[in-house]
């Protein structure tokens, strides 16, 4: 049902009620029921079509606020021409009832009063009906330039990552092609097994945490080429993490700083450890890599890939508390938390 219906319904249940108060207010003053009854019935008819009127003036034209007394306006010269419209269409009918047109003269006073504040009353609950529509719809046209907003950035931040890893790996397939080309044909097998599950990612926001292991896998495989018997690797969750929901194509990143600040700042083998739990009623996944506070690099911040997961999750949960590092001898360890909601 439209704004506009409504509105009429409502004014026309005013209308049967009113139509019944004022003939039984005329036949209290001494007239018969059928003299009450006209009075009543023409006078709130031409008073509803007024009213009307003003509805589907405010459809059209909706004064500011600074501007609303033009209502009281309105309704002032739409009383004025009720009331003048009312006497000239009661005298004609009842032209020959002396008693009935002097009480037509004294109530012209009290029928513009009346008039008038009916009319204001629908003027004033019009224009805030309209106005409430139109702050809605400007709260949801917001709300949805806003969505879009944060979906083409979670896109472009997901993007971001992938052509760094994809250059890496190229140049390390470039670089097996001539001493172990077994390799580089399994890496390229690999790397479009793991670009061909990215893709069919990108619609999706959140994906389970066993898909999201099954690609995060693929990418490990495609680093241990890279790296040889060097990099290992050790996942650790249950069953029941499993279904619970993270956003898709999270944990690269985070696996992927594990790698670059675990390998190149520690010698010989190293372990790169990730643990999901729930805590909290929340999913947490872990990502651990060992580090020789002696050796490593001071890092400012924390690089473009955590700065990335922090704008992701602030974007889709709206907090900026669910990513979390810390150094526990010598493991460095990066912990996020996902909110499950149902």
């Amino acid at each position: 049902m439209t704004e506009s219906r409504k509105i009429m319904l409502l004014e026309f249940g005013w209308w049967l009620v009113w139509v019944q108060f004022q003939a039984a207010a005329i036949r209290f003053a001494g007239f018969d029921w059928q003299l009450a009854i006209t009075d009543a019935g023409i006078s709130n008819f031409i008073l509803g079509w007024e009213g009307y009127v003003i509805v589907i003036m405010l459809r059209y034209y909706q004064p500011k606020q600074s501007r609303i007394y033009y209502l009281l306006l309105w309704s002032a010269a739409l009383a004025i021409i009720c009331v003048l419209m009312i006497e000239f269409l009661l005298g004609i009918i009842y032209d020959e009832n002396a008693e009935y047109l002097r009480f037509l003269d004294n109530t012209f006073v009290m029928r513009f009063g009346f008039s008038f504040l009916m009319l204001a009353f629908i003027s004033v609950i019009g224009w805030m009906w309209y106005y409430l529509q139109t702050q809605q719809k400007d709260e949801t046209r917001k709300a949805d330039v806003e969505k879009m907003s944060r979906d083409a950035e979670l896109y472009s931040l997901r993007q971001q990552l992938q052509p760094h890893f994809l250059f890496n790996s190229l140049n390390s397939i470039n670089a097996l092609i001539a001493v172990e080309p077994e390799k580089a044909r399994t890496m390229v097998q690999q790397l479009s097994d793991f670009f061909r599950g990215t893709l069919k990612r990108q619609e999706s926001h959140k994906v389970t945490l066993s898909e999201e292991l099954v690609q995060l896998k693929l990418y490990l495989d495609i680093e241990k080429v890279r790296f040889g018997h060097r990099l290992k690797t050790e996942i650790i969750h249950d069953e029941e993490c499993d279904k619970m929901t993270i956003p898709s194509l999270l944990m690269q990143p985070v696996v992927e700083n594990a790698i670059k600040f675990g390998l190149y700042d520690v010698t010989g083998d190293v372990l790169l450890t990730i643990r999901a739990e729930i805590k909290d009623k929340m999913l947490r996944v872990c990502v651990e890599n060992p580090f020789d506070p002696e050796t490593a690099v001071p890092q400012k911040g924390t690089g473009f890939g955590l700065r990335s997961i922090e704008r992701r999750l602030y974007l889709l949960y709206g907090r900026n508390d669910l990513l979390s590092t810390e150094k526990e001898g010598d493991i460095f360890r990066t912990c996020i938390l996902i909110p499950q909601t149902t």
